[in-house]
This record gives C-alpha cells, sequence and structure tokens, in this order.
C-alpha cells in the first residue's frame, strides 16, 4: 500500500507541475513522467501488457509527438510571454476539476478496494489480445493510427515556414 501511495504523490506531482509551469517544454517532459507514473501503477496492480502498452504509446509515442509540435511550433525567444487568463476561466477549471474528481471519487467509493474480496479479472493471454485487436478491433486499430499520423502531419504543415516570395 505504501507504494501506491508514492507511485500516485509522484504522478500527481508530475501531472500538477506540468498544468502550472509556463513552459511548453518543461510541461511536456513533466507529463511524460506523469505518463510513466500512470504505468507504474499499471505495474502495481498486476497488468504488465497495459503498463508496456502505456510506455510504448504515451511515454513513448504521444510525448514525442507532443515534444515535436512544440518545437516545430515555437517562435524563438522574440514573443511575448504567456499572459495568465482571467478569473472566470479558473473558476471554470475549478469547478470542472471538482466535478471530474468527484466521479472518480465516487468510482473509488463504489469499487472493492481489498484486492482479496473483489472479482477476479477474466485471465486473457497476450496472445487472445493481440487476436482481438487484429480480428474484430482491426479497423477500429487502423482508424486510430490514421488519425495519429494525420494529426502529425497537420502539425508539421502548420508549423512550416513560408520562404518570402520576394527571396532568391
Amino acid at each position: 500500500m505504501i507504494a501506491l501511495a508514492i507511485i500516485a504523490l509522484l504522478t500527481i506531482a508530475a501531472a500538477s507541475a506540468a498544468f502550472l509551469l509556463r513552459n511548453l517544454i518543461h510541461s511536456a517532459l513533466l507529463l511524460v513522467g506523469a505518463w510513466a507514473g500512470i504505468a507504474a501503477f499499471y505495474l502495481w496492480a498486476g497488468a504488465e501488457f497495459v503498463a508496456f502498452a502505456q510506455v510504448l504509446v504515451y511515454v513513448g509515442a504521444v510525448s514525442m509527438v507532443v515534444l515535436f509540435a512544440v518545437l516545430l511550433t515555437r517562435q524563438g525567444a522574440t514573443t511575448a510571454p504567456v499572459e495568465y487568463d482571467s478569473l472566470k476561466r479558473a473558476v471554470l477549471g475549478f469547478i470542472t476539476a471538482g466535478g471530474v474528481g468527484g466521479l472518480l471519487f465516487g468510482a473509488i467509493l463504489g469499487s472493492p478496494l481489498d484486492v482479496h474480496t473483489a472479482n477476479p479479472a477474466p485471465a486473457v493471454s497476450v496472445k487472445e489480445l493481440g487476436l482481438l485487436l487484429m480480428g474484430p478491433h482491426a479497423a477500429a486499430l487502423l482508424i486510430v493510427g490514421v488519425l495519429l499520423t494525420v494529426a502529425l502531419l497537420g502539425a508539421v504543415v502548420i508549423a512550416a515556414v513560408d520562404k518570402p516570395e520576394d527571396a532568391p
């Protein structure tokens, strides 16, 4: 139980620091730490395949896409610093966070926390999971891959700098 508390504390600290910092690069790197903390939680819970997928997809792929998008769209040090938004947006953000926190708290209270009294999860092998992903869910997997590719290409196109027409 102490390991879960440490994992939760580090994950929440990394995620909180990621949205509080004003530097996009630091925030993206802290999100990598938060995603790694979620993978550590999956390992603690005994879901090794999901932890591996978390590391592969989020810590590896999505974090690289985020970092490339931030680096490709940076304008340099000449841009004005980001100003804090209005009080109305902050209040709406706290209301939204409270609503999500309330839903999560209700879900936690409604689930058994003792693994010995909980219903055992069905044993699914990695082979069966692969057959499901490549069988009835293959179209969804391909669509997600195409969407991620289009999003990355869109970020590159948006970030591309046009040369002036009068340049030789």
